[in-house]
């Protein structure tokens, strides 16, 4: 298929969790639980956790020209009204990083990105995974030396189509300041879409590799096999229990056989593998055991970089209270609906669409795909990011 090729594409229609386990609540119980530690370990349990997570006030950094949202309640900014996190994972080869991403690379990138919409009612979260090659336009970013990114999007010569999603992140990132990474990126993705962002996480891959060990692995079944040099990936067809290093691989992998070399292809299988952690964790049954609680609390804050409200244990106590009637019923994963354009892939108008319902707070505009076969046609991975400046990095 010639690259110059162009197809609507909806993206994976909107649906629910497998099973009848609380998906969200699973996500979130342990934070909960961190508050039920008792006796004089408590207060150094909590204080040991609570110093694993670097926060940042991004406030000054995103300016005051944002969208905003009427108060439910005007007494009260926070009462009744729905959350947006952007969750972002980081591909850094800092520290334990350098080990698990397979060399030394420079700088870092946001290959994976999450918004997570939790309505106002709690009745329900939508999670929307925005493509790393989707062609967006990147406003300017202030940097803390006082430089703005525009210049340094004009001097490396990226013009409007080799723009891709990932770019504000990494030039953010090269300031040396995690904060700025996240402030550019939401900067982005509000500038595409009109919808606040309320808080940010950003995870690495020795995060995301410490939590899968401490559930004891994580199951998953495969119908060939999967394998990447790049990623460091070699799993045989049938079911195996992937410890963190293998379940990282598999989350960062793109090309080999059993991959189609898309960054679309991988979203989905990314989203499989959250979905699998949190029915070990729910297996698990964590808080009948507060050692073991502990101990994954302890690898799932100690790699966490967020903003300065949802990085205090308590909020996210609070938020995980807020949502103990959801169940997976309630919780539906999309991918931003989007055109191909050559070997990138565009929002098309039903990503306005979607974007409009996450903003009215209603349940997310995705209709059933009409083309089964759309995937089919998908066009050759070039590699990713290679001409536009920001390098790849992962497999």
């Amino acid at each position: 298929m010639a690259t110059s090729d162009t197809r609507t594409h909806r993206g994976p229609r909107h649906s629910a969790g497998r099973g009848d386990h609380p998906l969200v609540r699973g996500l979130l119980v342990a934070l909960v639980g961190v508050l039920a530690f008792t006796g004089t370990g408590a207060a150094f349990a909590y204080q040991t956790l609570q110093s694993g997570i670097e926060r940042h006030d991004v406030d000054d950094i995103l300016g005051s020209d944002r969208p905003t949202r009427e108060p439910a309640n005007p007494d009260d900014p926070n009462a009744g009204n729905e959350y947006n996190i952007l969750v972002m994972g980081s591909d850094s080869r800092d520290g334990d990083n350098q080990a698990i991403g397979g060399g030394d690379v420079e700088g870092m990138r946001s290959d994976t990105t999450l918004l997570v919409h939790v309505a106002a009612d709690r009745s329900r979260v939508d999670v929307v995974s925005i493509p790393r090659d989707l062609v967006v336009d990147i406003p300017s970013c202030p940097m803390p030396d006082g430089s703005e990114t525009q210049a340094r999007l004009e001097g490396y010569g990226w013009s409007d189509e080799n723009r891709m999603w990932n770019v504000p992140f990494a030039l953010g990132a090269n300031s040396g300041d995690l904060g700025y990474a996240a402030a550019c990126t939401i900067k982005t993705f509000e500038n595409m879409t009109d919808v606040p962002v309320d808080d940010f996480v950003i995870v690495d891959m020795a995060g995301m590799e410490r939590m899968v060990d401490a559930i004891g692995g994580v199951e998953m079944c495969f119908e060939e096999d999967m394998v990447s040099d790049k990623a460091n990936l070699n799993i045989s067809a049938g079911c195996h229990t992937l410890d963190g290093e293998t379940a990282v691989a598999f989350a960062r992998a793109r090309k080999g056989p059993g991959m189609d070399g898309s960054d679309i292809g991988r979203i989905g299988r990314q989203q499989e593998l959250l979905t699998n952690m949190v029915d070990q964790v729910l297996s698990r049954n964590l808080l009948t055991d507060s050692g073991e609680l502990y101990r994954f609390l302890r690898a799932a804050t100690s790699s966490l970089t967020t903003g300065e409200e949802i990085g205090d244990l308590t909020a996210m106590a609070g938020l995980a209270y807020s949502l103990r009637d959801i169940d997976m019923a309630d919780v539906n994963f999309a991918t931003v609906p989007f055109d191909w354009a050559g070997n990138r892939v565009r929002p098309n108008y039903l990503s306005a669409e979607l974007w409009d319902s996450i903003r009215a707070d209603e349940p997310m505009a995705l209709p059933e795909d009409e083309q089964d076969d759309a995937d089919a046609d998908e066009p050759a991975d070039d590699g990713g990011t290679a001409d536009t400046g920001v390098g790849d990095g992962q497999g």
